[in-house]
């Protein structure tokens, strides 16, 4: 599977899939994102069931702004909503694959229950 383009319009939606999502966020000015541009592809053409998706931060600067993009390339990793992983700089074609295959494995049902003890916690804090 090749990547897709995003946009603030079509971002929403992408977060909502079933699939984990994988987001480059770059430049064409970025020489690092120039470089990793071909390690995102290529694995991207080994995993049919990940959404691996580019934002050109130079046409969506809300969206950037919006997920707090202080440099590029950024990666973002999102699976039911949930942003799991954030960090910015390339990584190689092993990072990437290891990356993968972890977000492949997370126990989403747990991660759900961690998030809804921490909301429950937060709404038991009196200020």
């Amino acid at each position: 599977m090749s990547t897709i383009e995003l946009n603030k319009e079509s971002f929403q939606s992408a977060i909502k899939s079933d699939k984990p999502l994988i987001v480059d966020f770059w430049a064409p000015w970025c020489g690092p994102c120039i470089n990793f541009a071909p390690v995102f592809e290529e694995v991207a053409s080994k995993h049919e069931d990940v959404v691996f998706a580019k934002i050109n931060t130079e046409e969506n600067p809300e969206l950037a702004n919006g997920m707090g993009i202080r440099s590029i390339p950024t990666l973002m990793v999102f699976r039911e909503q949930v942003l799991l992983f954030s960090q910015a700089g390339a990584l190689t074609p092993s990072q990437l694959e290891e990356l993968v295959e972890q977000v492949k494995v997370v126990d989403m049902e747990q991660i759900h229950a961690d998030i809804a003890e921490q909301e429950k916690r937060n709404q038991d804090v009196d200020f």
